[in-house]
């Protein structure tokens, strides 16, 4: 009788959750982490796994995870990376681990508050694929902001699908859309823009939003900027496109100037010409200036072309530990 109920319960797994946490150098916030998100998983009534992916910490972060991994024995996996990936590469490789029907993914920093989980997997069961989040109020400096302002306009207006906050990692994801991005090979990868692209129904909740408590920011301005490249490059040929309009502008330009510069010469005679050397050499540079910036943007997608045809891993695991609790009722189950 229980093992037909588990196998019921099991069948539909969209009644499991797998939480994702990607772990940086947070061992200050790892305690109270745990805690907290294992208070609102346990609030769900329904099975579930946290996954804690530490990305190549040197604060003592991995010892804690294996602890936790010990200590909350089926509740808590970790999965120990042998070298820092960067974020999404992390959360990919918890992505690849996930048992559940349901998956959320969660910063380790506590800005975004665990308890946000219940309300995240309450909207996702109405009928949505994906679920994001709104950052309410955001306590975030000026430029990042603004640059998530501009990256969210730009995104929508790219992929057609409008969310207001594609920069924050707490959202809610059906399992159908997570196996169809851990088929996707690229190696420049922004997890909530490639989810979407797979989803039928999206939504979005405001969450709450607080300063951090402990530690501080992993993202630099030189890690935000190429993040904003990855997002750039991975989802859209649109700069290549702007580009050639802005190559044809600029060549219509050129004529259009040298015509003005022939007719001058004739009106005002070649001491009018000589006295323009300057202006000449100005613009020149400015064209060269120009023929660099496209020659940049080819660059920057010929070498994650190059990336991506040599097809290494993402990431690299080095250990898991621990057993979820999910893992061991599909070994239940298929052993009947």
């Amino acid at each position: 009788m229980i093992i037909n109920i588990v196998s019921d319960f099991m069948a539909d797994n969209s009644s499991t959750v797998s939480v994702v946490i990607p772990v940086y150098n947070e061992s200050s916030n790892l305690k109270d982490l745990i805690g907290r998100t294992l208070s609102a998983c346990r609030a769900l009534n329904c099975p579930f796994e946290i996954i804690l992916v530490d990305d190549g910490s040197r604060d003592g972060s991995d010892a804690a995870i294996t602890e936790a991994a010990k200590e909350y024995k089926g509740e808590i996996v970790g999965i120990l990376l042998n070298r820092n990936y960067g974020q999404h590469a992390a959360v990919m490789a918890g992505l690849a681990q996930v048992k559940g029907g349901i998956i959320v993914t969660l910063d380790a920093d506590l800005q975004n508050p665990p308890e946000e989980i219940p309300r995240l997997v309450s909207k996702i069961n109405e009928g949505y694929d994906v679920v994001g989040s709104i950052r309410t109020p955001r306590h975030d400096s000026l430029f990042r902001r603004f640059s998530s302002i501009l990256v969210n306009k730009m995104t929508a207006s790219v992929t057609g699908i409008v969310m207001h906050d594609y920069g924050c990692m707490l959202r809610a994801y059906r399992r159908t859309v997570v196996q169809a991005m851990l088929k996707c090979q690229e190696r420049s990868t922004f997890i909530p823009v490639l989810a979407n692209s797979f989803a039928r129904k999206t939504a979005e909740i405001e969450v709450k939003h607080v300063e951090r408590h402990a530690g501080g920011s992993k993202y630099s301005l030189w890690k935000l900027v190429n993040l904003q490249f990855d997002l750039l490059t991975s989802i859209t040929t649109l700069p290549l496109r702007i580009l050639s309009f802005v190559g044809v502008i600029v060549a219509l330009m050129g004529v259009g100037l040298g015509i003005m510069i022939l007719i001058l010469r004739v009106i005002w005679g070649p001491e009018w010409a000589a006295k323009g050397v300057f202006t000449l050499f100005a613009i020149l540079f400015i064209f060269i200036g120009g023929q660099f910036t496209a020659m940049g943007f080819l660059g920057e997608y010929i070498g994650r072309t190059y990336v991506d045809v040599r097809a290494r891993p993402r990431y690299f695991v080095q250990s898991v530990e621990g057993e979820s609790r999910l893992e061991q009722q599909d070994t239940l189950v298929s052993s009947q």
